[in-house]
């Protein structure tokens, strides 16, 4: 990959993990939880489960698997069990909440399905401007 790819993906991460964090913010203060309960770990473990989830994205991008879905799928199971692992082994550090599993299976599907959607729309319209042009 060259020098300008890279900065790209790390521009991309930077933003997402923001949004994310913004959000989060956002919505501990709308509930009227002032700090966060688990503080700096927290940050720690967002940016290690977004990048799983980003660097799992950026290889299915590039995967010679020919079905776009497939393609997907055979990079979202991997990473989505890899960040099931992380969110294990963070237990060991602290006790989990007891819905940690269905927050990581929410938030990272989520996000995955919002990047793959549009990765295809970016990638449809490419497809259509080259056939144009």
């Amino acid at each position: 990959m060259n020098k300008k790819k890279w900065l790209n993906l790390a521009s991309m991460y930077a933003i997402i993990y923001t949004v994310i964090t913004l959000l989060n913010s956002v919505l501990y203060l709308c509930s009227g939880i002032y700090e966060d309960p688990s503080g700096n770990w927290h940050e720690l473990d967002r940016a290690i489960i977004l990048l799983i989830g980003f660097a799992a994205f950026t290889m299915c991008t590039s995967l010679p698997v020919k079905p776009r879905l497939l393609r997907y799928v055979v990079a979202y199971v991997p990473s989505q069990l890899l960040a099931f692992g992380y969110v294990w082994f963070s237990g060991l550090r602290e006790e989990l909440a007891k819905s940690a599993y269905r927050d990581i299976w929410i938030n990272f599907t989520g996000l995955f399905i919002i990047l793959c959607v549009v990765n295809t729309v970016v990638s449809l319209r490419r497809g259509k401007k080259d056939k144009v042009g």
